[in-house]
């Protein structure tokens, strides 16, 4: 055979091979592989980084119930802040709630998780009459040394990766089990020395293959 010959007979392997090891990746027993997960938004203000916000809905579209916000807080400074406030673009209110037994601190060099079992909480009462799925929110969060950080989050249902995520999952309104596809358990409301956000869904936000 001649070499021409031979190297189109290796790339035709290679090829084959590749579609092989594609089909194989897309038929695993767990169907969540083949979801599209979106990037969740995240910026950061002097020693404040707010990671994995999204706004999330109930996931049955009918209901009228609470939205909820999702995000972590990582205190990359030396001295501790307190989250205040969050609030969203339109004028709607969130009501913000400590963990049980915690606070709203994120403290220096660690972090605060908001939403998720035994997590803070910020609850949007007005639900869809504030928020439609699919939709950009602008979301602002408020500190006490840092001040003002805001950006625009994704409004995504409560299902799927994120089903322990949403309203459901917020205290007094439902009781979440599990955790989101993925990713680590969060672990109280602020544990100091972290510098990854190991809790939150966003460590599977990119397809996996």
């Amino acid at each position: 055979m001649s070499s021409s010959l031979r190297r189109g007979a290796l790339a035709a392997a290679a090829i084959a091979f590749s579609i092989a090891s594609l089909a194989a990746c897309g038929a695993g027993n767990n169907a969540e592989t083949l979801q599209i997960k979106p990037d969740l938004a995240g910026t950061a203000v002097g020693d404040i980084k707010v990671q994995n916000v999204a706004v999330i809905t109930q996931a049955d579209t009918e209901a009228a119930g609470p939205a909820a916000v999702m995000a972590t807080v990582f205190n990359d400074g030396t001295k501790d802040q307190t989250l205040d406030s969050i609030t969203l673009g339109g004028g709607h209110t969130v009501e913000l709630e400590p963990a049980k037994g915690g606070t709203l601190t994120v403290p220096a060099g660690g972090r605060l998780v908001i939403g998720g079992e035994n997590n803070a909480s910020a609850t949007v009462p007005a639900g869809r009459d504030a928020v439609q799925d699919g939709d950009n929110q602008e979301v602002t969060f408020t500190f006490s040394e840092t001040g003002r950080v805001s950006l625009e989050a994704l409004v995504l249902p409560a299902d799927s990766y994120l089903s322990d995520w949403g309203p459901s999952a917020v205290p007094g309104v439902g009781e979440p089990s599990g955790e989101p596809s993925g990713s680590a358990s969060p672990s109280g409301s602020a544990e100091a020395g972290e510098a990854e956000a190991s809790a939150d869904p966003s460590s599977e936000a990119d397809a996996g293959h």
